[in-house]
């Protein structure tokens, strides 16, 4: 019987074999460990399928191979014809008929007539029946995976796991937090059941839709075979170095034979591609600090070396005699040491997730979109009085504290629906009109950090509809109560630097959006008015509102236009 090589994902496409836990003519027991496996989504464990003898090794360790690649033989003890005719179609009987023994004594016709399928049939049953455990002694498994929690976040990083493999686990219970660029949120369990297996350890980052863990939600006591992550450290194997012989002849290689032809550190595929790709030797992969499971390098730890490598300064090559001295750079890392400066004196902190993601978002979205900057004063006066006269009542009406974020709010969504090309996305070549409005509220959260939850359907509340949803958000943002649902699929966001008392400011696109507007804090200003045909001064509670879009898409006119509509709803607002 072919045992092959199990389907880990629906974007993992082969695997690497890590380990032999069985040698050929050793005897293995139905779900006992036989081989382990390492793709660029997990390393696990795999188990025989059925009770007999390792016949047969046919994928060497530290080889990589296709999914659905038969990569040992297993003797079940059948005749030898047997063996050929049935092999994965026995697997698959022997999975759904356990309790049914009488299903063997089927007739030889049928048998034949269910070896005839195609083989690429014959694996997928294979890998289906992998996935899903007997019921009997694990019930049925869900499989927990990374959450997507915007348009734009591509991946995650576990900052806790609540639970540990064997506990048991309660649906909507917390069992692990998350960290993107957009927000730090608790992800609860989507069943009842037991954690079997935890495939993403702590402070590894994975990509979104990446099965992070296994709950099992049998009533039965539950065997967990393994933690999913290798929690050891693998020991000079051989898998590195037949990698090794798929590089071409570079100067890595030459760089390797004088220091270390392999590294002594366990590199998972996705790793060692990009060792591969970046030309790094392994004498310097050696030195890499890893910080995954048991000390184990990541792909996080191998992009952070080369970022910090690409920061060290060249080496100067020697001057002349004749030529002036030049006083070379020193890296930050460097300046406690030289002269001027105490010990000490310079505190050296490294960024926290969010700020790193909120970092390379900005970054992205600076090189992405063509920023333009428009400013508008607006005259809060009307507003303004309203609030002063009716916000008790109101608030003892409603239950709810009308605050001018509230109007700005419902001016904008008034100003999406009549220019929607401010509403939009770019997607290539192609402009993708949204005919919702998903807006978009920027929420400062301590220590440093900002996340923007989204007020889904803007366009369906009215005055009062906004101000809940506003406070509601801010209030769970900082408490990092929000849901992957209410941080992704903004159309639309605005931002309030006024209340840290700033008067104008030039925001950052929020991709994948076009354009967003940015509040100034509302001061009092003697302005220029009309009184009957003559020019008066008057003091007046005035407000400046910024608009950053695209110019990609959005030209001055346009988003000259989108600004000048919210000044004019907010001035000539409407109270019934």
């Amino acid at each position: 019987m072919e045992v092959i090589m199990p389907k880990m994902g629906e974007s993992v496409n082969e695997g690497t074999i890590i380990k032999w836990h069985k040698k050929p003519g050793e005897a293995v027991k139905r779900d006992e460990i036989i081989f382990e496996i390492s793709t660029d989504k997990v390393d696990t464990e795999v188990p025989s399928p059925v009770d007999g003898t390792l016949s047969k090794i046919l994928v060497n360790e530290g080889e990589t191979v296709e999914v659905g690649t038969a990569v040992g033989v297993i003797d079940s003890g059948e005749a030898a014809p047997q063996e050929k005719v049935e092999p994965e179609p026995k697997l698959v009987r022997e999975k759904k008929t356990e309790e049914k023994p009488q299903a063997e004594e089927k007739p030889k016709t049928e048998e034949k007539s269910q070896t005839a399928k195609p083989k690429e049939e014959i694996k997928k049953e294979f890998t289906q029946t992998e996935k899903a455990p007997s019921k009997d002694v694990q019930g049925e498994t869900v499989n927990v995976a990374m959450p997507k929690m915007g348009e734009s976040v591509m991946e995650g990083t576990i900052i806790k796991w609540y639970k540990k493999v064997g506990d048991s686990v309660k649906k909507d219970e917390t069992i692990f937090e998350i960290s993107t660029d957009k927000v730090d949120t608790e992800v609860p369990s989507p069943a009842e059941g037991t954690l079997t297996e935890i495939l993403v350890a702590e402070q590894e980052t994975v990509e979104v839709g990446t099965v992070v863990a296994k709950i099992s939600s049998g009533k039965k006591d539950v065997n967990v075979q393994a933690e999913g992550v290798v929690e050891k450290q693998k020991e000079e194997h051989k898998e590195v170095s037949s990698m090794h012989d798929n590089f071409s002849k570079t100067t890595i290689e030459k760089e390797e034979e004088n220091a270390d032809e392999e590294s002594n550190k366990f590199l998972s595929p996705v790793v060692m591609n990009i060792i591969k790709q970046e030309k790094i030797p392994f004498s310097e992969v050696n030195k890499i600090k890893g910080t995954g499971a048991s000390g184990r390098v990541t792909k996080n730890d191998v992009l952070k070396y080369l970022e910090t490598r690409k920061e060290q300064p060249q080496k100067i090559e020697r001057q002349p005699e004749f030529a002036p001295q030049q006083k070379t750079f020193e890296p930050s890392s460097q300046i406690s040491k030289t002269e001027g400066y105490g010990q000490g004196v310079i505190e050296r902190i490294p960024m926290d997730n969010i700020r790193q993601k909120i970092m390379q978002h900005m970054i992205a979205s600076r090189d992405t979109s063509v920023h333009v900057s428009a400013t508008i004063d607006v005259d809060m006066t009307k507003i303004h009085n309203y609030l002063e006269k009716n916000r008790d009542e109101l608030f003892k009406k409603e239950g709810i504290k009308l605050t001018y974020m509230a109007f700005i709010s419902y001016a904008c969504v008034r100003a999406l629906k009549e220019y929607p090309i401010v509403n939009s996305t770019i997607d290539g070549t192609t402009i993708l009109k949204k005919k919702f409005i998903n807006l978009g509220i920027a929420v400062a959260i301590e220590p440093a950090g900002l996340i923007v939850p989204n007020i889904k359907n803007a366009e369906d509340k009215n005055i009062f509809g906004l101000a809940k949803a506003i406070h509601d958000l801010a209030a769970r943002a900082r408490t990092k109560k929000l849901s992957p649902d209410e941080v992704s699929g903004g159309t639309f966001t605005i931002t309030n630097y006024g209340v840290f008392g700033l008067t104008s400011g030039t925001p950052i696109i929020n991709q994948p959006e076009v354009a967003i507007l940015g509040v100034g804090t509302i001061i009092k200003k003697p302005v220029v008015i009309d009184v009957d045909g003559n020019d008066m001064i008057a003091i007046r509670p005035m407000m400046t509102l910024t608009i950053s879009h695209d110019h990609r898409l959005i030209d001055g006119m346009q988003g000259g236009m989108f600004i000048k509509k919210i000044k004019d709803e907010l001035e000539n607002f409407s109270f019934n």
